[in-house]
């Protein structure tokens, strides 16, 4: 099995920034907990205030699919349910 590697940016509506900011710490403590998970970062761009940079590496397939559901029914998926995201995905 191949690591999996997504990497893009987040977009977030000005008017949830400030729930998506508070949020963040305890998405990424979860990820970083989750089983598979290599390393995972959400970084605010230095150039754009509404722009957050996401590289997330996980063992394989299943533990990156496992992730993609979790953060579906977490917290963390209800307050980002309007940003736009841009990713892509390397296997």
């Amino acid at each position: 099995m191949s690591k999996v590697i997504l990497k893009g940016f987040i977009l977030v509506p000005e008017q949830d920034r400030e729930v998506v900011k508070s949020e963040l710490i305890n998405h990424k403590r979860l990820t970083l907990q989750e089983q598979g998970c290599i390393t995972f970062s959400v970084t605010k761009n230095l150039n754009n205030p509404l722009r957050f940079d996401v590289f997330e590496e996980f063992v394989d397939k299943a533990a990156f699919e496992e992730h993609q559901q979790r953060v579906k029914n977490s917290y963390w998926g209800k307050v980002t349910a309007n940003v736009e995201r841009y990713y892509e995905i390397f296997e």
